[in-house]
């Protein structure tokens, strides 16, 4: 009961301390170059230069005329100056006076004094007042560190505020809310991570919903041929007899052999199917002749079906694919088996080059055409179409395997139907 408080407060607390970083890193840098520079430009030479000038300009004048050539000067109360004897004034013992360097002393807060030699005496300017502005320039300079803190602020609130939705995203996401997908403005740093973030739900929530669509779908599969089974192993004992038909007793015992070969063919299907679960390219991926490999298999399969299968194909022209043989064989197989359940009269395969240089492989049978309403689902897995001819046969899985060897490899496929016509289509991109 009490967990969002709390996270709430980690929250707030995770805000404040990032803000705290960001802003007295900034002041605190600042504040310390201002006063290094203070130090080093604000109190070099420079300021002290006019001083330092007019004390070697009185060096060469007499001493008995010098404190004349200083009353010459122009009378400046703000800038008093005065000639004093050497003794009169007193330094601590490491201290000397020069006539290249002004000794400065601070008798109170905003004045100031300064000395520097000339010949044996000493030329003494204040007490002048410490510039007037520095107070004004000290809140101009808090003023901009406010700025800058402000600004900081500007920066980290949103980031902030990104980074609390991805952790309320994390949270509903752990607790099972497998829609859960997080929206974030253009500008967002962090929209990178959210996208990984959305792609990573996604995956997991189609993950749980095949997970439990397989789940459902195999028990209604598997219970009808099970059915059948115990059925006939109530009946058995009546067709063991010796009195019983022979010719009855092996149609009995077929139709048992053959729920399960049901059984056993939809759970080979299962396993091929969860095996392409992961969208990974194969270690195994290699030059595939795309040709040599659909002769092949049309050769395998045109043997037990009546019904003539059409390879139309340029004769001058490579059809190199990358991937895994077995894989695309299966797709070209189950594409094949699915037009002879359908076809009339004619099946055919052909083979072309796309404008964007990708491989189609396309395969058309002339039946009776895919509903529209269901065109939308037949590569769902167990899903059946309700045509006349498809009646209950198969198990829905062999389009959905189609479907997930062909993102396995990078490319898709298609469906274009209606009455009279159904084509089905792989795309594999270039080579």
């Amino acid at each position: 009961m009490n967990k969002a408080p709390k996270k709430n407060k980690q929250v707030k607390r995770l805000f404040v301390s990032l803000y705290l970083l960001v802003s007295l890193s900034v002041l605190g840098i600042g504040w310390t170059l201002d006063s290094l520079w203070q130090k080093s430009v604000d109190e070099n030479g420079a300021f002290d230069a006019p001083l330092i000038a007019l004390a070697q300009i009185l060096e060469q004048v007499p001493k008995t005329e010098r404190q004349q050539y200083l009353d010459k000067l122009t009378p400046n109360a703000a800038y008093p100056l005065q000639l004093l004897p050497a003794q009169k004034v007193s330094l601590s013992e490491n201290q000397q006076l020069t006539s290249d360097k002004v000794f400065t002393i601070t008798p109170e807060d905003n004045l100031q004094i300064q000395f520097i030699a000339v010949g044996d005496q000493v030329l003494m300017s204040g007490p002048i007042e410490i510039d007037p502005r520095s107070r004004l320039r000290t809140l101009f300079t808090l003023v901009f560190y406010l700025l800058l803190a402000l600004v900081a602020l500007i920066w980290v609130w949103p980031l902030s505020r990104d980074l609390n939705i991805l952790r309320n995203a994390a949270h509903s996401l752990g607790q099972a809310k497998w829609n859960t997908r997080i929206k974030l403005a253009m500008s967002s740093q962090v929209r990178p991570l959210a996208e990984t973030f959305n792609e990573m739900a996604r995956h997991i929530g189609e993950l749980i919903e095949n997970q439990k669509h397989l789940s459902n779908a195999v028990s209604h599969e598997i219970r009808t041929p099970l059915a059948r089974l115990k059925f006939a192993l109530a009946l058995l004992p009546q067709h063991c007899t010796p009195e019983s038909d022979i010719k009855r007793r092996e149609t009995f015992f077929e139709g048992m052999q053959q729920d399960i070969e049901e059984m056993e063919t939809l759970l080979q299907e299962l396993l091929t199917y969860a095996s392409l679960e992961s969208q990974q390219a194969s270690h195994s991926f290699e030059q595939i002749d795309l040709t040599g490999l659909t002769k092949q298999t049309i050769a395998r399969l045109q043997a037990h079906q009546a019904i003539a299968i059409k390879f139309d194909y340029p004769a001058d022209v490579s059809f190199i694919v990358l991937g895994d043989p077995n894989l695309v064989e299966r797709a070209i197989q189950n594409l094949i088996t699915n037009a002879q359940r359908f076809a009339q009269q004619q099946i055919t395969i052909t083979l072309a080059h796309s404008t964007k240089n990708e491989i189609k492989l396309s395969v058309e049978d002339d039946g009776e055409g895919i509903l529209q309403e269901d065109q939308s689902k037949i590569f769902e897995p167990f899903y059946r179409s309700a045509t006349k001819q498809n009646g209950n046969k198969g198990h829905g899985l062999g389009l959905a395997i189609i479907k997930r060897i062909m993102s396995r490899h990078k490319g898709e496929v298609s469906l274009n139907s209606q009455p009279g016509q159904t084509i089905f289509t792989l795309v594999f991109p270039p080579f």
